[in-house]
């Protein structure tokens, strides 16, 4: 009679053993769902113009119109959402002289390109000191390092542009801004 009462009890570890193995499978299974990151650029251009007659050393700022991001649309075509974006850097800003034809930024010794939104504080987005004067008509901008999230998952920004030149510009020169971001964002499940 021991020996039925034991192989009973024997039985009863067994499947309790097993179920407990079930439920710990099951629970890793659902609870570890690896999180899968993605990397994708926004690219995004605007034209300024630096007007006439502005004084040598003289620091001058250039409000530029907003920006529409369209960053719903990205991240939508990307797999993603707002919440799901870790971070947005500025990877490339470059400026390219459309007129007047074969004028050079020989003119300038310093640019910085600030970007705003609503409700956000304004923060240097790239800049170049003290310019070559034989640069051309296209120049890479330092880009600064900072997280700019908060201004793309807006629906606009503004750039402000602050210029110092080193030589009395005669005529209007219209400048082509170019600018890469890299959106780090998680995968939508």
């Amino acid at each position: 009679m021991a020996l039925v009462g034991q192989s009973k009890v024997e039985d009863m570890k067994r499947m309790i053993s097993r179920s407990l193995m079930l439920v710990l499978t099951m629970t890793v299974l659902f609870a570890c769902k690896k999180v899968e990151d993605i990397k994708f650029n926004i690219a995004y251009e605007t034209t300024f113009i630096i007007q006439n007659g502005i004084g040598i050393s003289t620091p001058v700022s250039i409000l530029m119109s907003d920006l529409a991001t369209n960053s719903e649309s990205e991240f939508d075509t990307n797999n993603t959402r707002k919440e799901n974006v870790e971070e947005i850097g500025l990877v490339t800003l470059n400026l390219e002289i459309l007129s007047p034809s074969g004028d050079e930024f020989d003119f300038l010794e310093d640019i910085e390109l600030f970007i705003s939104a609503d409700g956000v504080n304004e923060t240097l987005l790239a800049y170049v000191y003290n310019m070559n004067n034989s640069v051309g008509t296209t120049v890479a901008l330092t880009c600064a390092p900072s997280d700019f999230k908060e201004f793309i998952e807006q629906d606009k920004f503004t750039l402000r542009a602050r210029i110092v030149s080193d030589e009395f510009i005669s005529s209007d020169v219209e400048i082509k801004i170019t600018s890469t971001f890299l959106v780090d964002a998680e995968l939508i499940d």
